[in-house]
């Protein structure tokens, strides 16, 4: 919610207007009173988390207790300082956004997470948890070390960039700069609206608790929804992230059309993939948990508790993916409030369907319900945000989307049907060695993905001419919106 969500929302729309329309002595003053006042908020926060680490923890505990709670509340406190750099992070990386570089903020969390990767090799050696307490010596707390360093890393090499940008770090504190102003009050509809998904999640892992789930469901939720995200991470926020600061630039130079067009074709390109990918995890749900997680004590009845849950957070990747796409709208208008709002509902929504669902449709759903309700909120999330957006700025083209997404559709069907011939073909599922099952895996996606672009070449989709153009001449995003319906 630090790192991704509000600061990127709030800083970006008002740091793009500084760019356009100040000097570069007023923007950078603004830029380094944003820096120091998150430092000390994003300080006291990290401090208080440490603090009340065990009231935190147990908050998920509530409707039931599973887990070593003392050993969570122990690692807890490691981790949560790491709240001050990746927040830190996340304003260096919406002070780059701005000036369309991507390459470097998109660089540093791979280079957080292989300082993760790092220290997780290095539980192997008993001298690096002797500092820890004698009842807490575990690789356990090795990574929660690591995933500490990791955000320092990950804020540390955004610095230079910024340096070379003609950002100074001098300590500039003020509450009452116009623009520091405006930030916070565009920052605290965005910390909700924008954390919503986190904040269902977080209401998800609580219900998962339930004394009526399946030992291991809070786990089994975490990994499908990891899953998810790598699809949703790599493509729909890659997107996301490209365009934020394009239609920031666009409002700011009163460009509402060309707007609302970046935002239709960023739709249409992300549902490409997005609504294929959805039919593939949920059809392949077993074997990509099989390749990912069962190793080890994770067994198959680990497999299925987590491929039960892939299934229904599955069905909502599509909307999941839309949200990232249409909330940067507001906040490229200055707007906050609204996806806050609409999210505050949203999470309404997201405990009643997770109550209804744990009480009367708990033998059919069982561990999945938390997913399901999400998923179905996420759908009714988008669905008011479009609405919303067009009765307030004028159409968004919706016949075209919708012409698009029955496209995209026929075209997953036909997919799907493939993907469930070579499952069975190559009897994925079973259990096998790992290396033949991710080969037998492997095999069924090339094909399924063979048979998707086939299909869209056969419908004339131009979404699949626009998506290998991204591919094979690295075209940015911005370049190829269309500069007319």
């Amino acid at each position: 919610m630090t790192g991704e969500g509000s600061l990127g929302a709030s800083v970006i729309p008002v740091f793009t207007s500084y760019l356009q329309n100040d000097t570069q002595q007023n923007t950078w003053r603004f830029a380094r009173r944003v820096f120091w006042d998150m430092t000390v908020v994003l300080a006291t926060l990290a401090a208080l988390g440490a603090i009340f680490s065990r009231q935190i923890i147990g908050i998920y505990t509530f409707l039931g207790h599973q887990g070593n709670w003392g050993l969570a509340v122990y690692l807890n406190r490691i981790i949560f300082p790491a709240i001050l750099f990746i927040g830190l992070s996340g304003v260096a990386m919406s002070l780059l956004h701005s000036f369309r570089v991507f390459s470097v903020p998109a660089a540093a969390p791979i280079f957080a997470n292989l300082t993760i990767v790092a220290c997780s090799i290095g539980v192997v050696y008993e001298p690096i948890l002797r500092w820890a307490p004698p009842a807490y010596r575990s690789p356990a707390v090795a990574l929660a070390l690591g995933t500490l360093l990791g955000g320092i890393v990950q804020f540390a090499l955004q610095v230079p960039a910024l340096i070379q940008r003609g950002m100074s770090f001098k300590p500039e504190i003020s509450v009452f700069d116009p623009g520091v102003q405006k930030v916070a009050r565009m920052m605290g509809p965005a910390f909700f609206g924008m954390g919503v998904y986190q904040i269902n999640l977080f209401v998800d892992t609580i219900f998962a608790f339930s004394w009526k789930m399946p030992h291991g469901s809070p786990t089994s939720l975490y990994l499908a929804d990891r899953i998810m995200q790598l699809v949703l991470g790599s493509y729909a926020m890659a997107v996301s992230t490209a365009l934020f600061p394009t239609m920031a630039h666009q409002i700011a130079a009163g460009e509402w059309d060309s707007m609302k067009r970046t935002f239709g074709f960023a739709l249409r390109i992300v549902s490409f993939i997005t609504i294929p990918a959805a039919a593939g995890l949920i059809l392949l749900r077993k074997p990509i948990v099989q390749v990912f997680f069962q190793h080890g004590e994770f067994g198959s009845e680990s497999t299925s508790l987590t491929a039960h849950a892939l299934l229904f957070y599955a069905l909502g990747l599509p909307a999941y993916a839309a949200i990232k796409l249409i909330s940067p709208m507001y906040y490229s208008a200055h707007d906050t409030m609204t996806p806050a709002r609409v999210g505050a509902y949203a999470l309404f929504l997201n405990i009643a369907l997770n109550a209804l669902f744990v009480v009367f449709f708990f033998r059919r759903l069982s561990n999945g319900s938390p997913a399901l309700a999400s998923s179905l909120t996420a759908y009714m999330n988008f669905t008011a945000l479009f609405l919303i957006f067009r009765k307030r700025y004028g159409r968004l083209g919706a016949r075209a989307l919708l012409s698009s997404f029955a496209k995209v559709a026929v075209c997953a069907v036909v997919m799907g049907a493939a993907v469930y011939a070579g499952f069975h073909a190559m009897h994925l599922g079973e259990g096998r060695h790992f290396l033949a099952e991710l080969v037998a895996l492997l095999a069924v996606i090339s094909g399924a993905v063979a048979v998707y672009f086939g299909i869209a070449w056969l419908l004339r989709c131009e979404e699949l001419s626009e998506f290998l153009l991204l591919l094979r001449r690295g075209e940015s995003a911005e370049a190829m919106v269309p500069s007319a319906q």
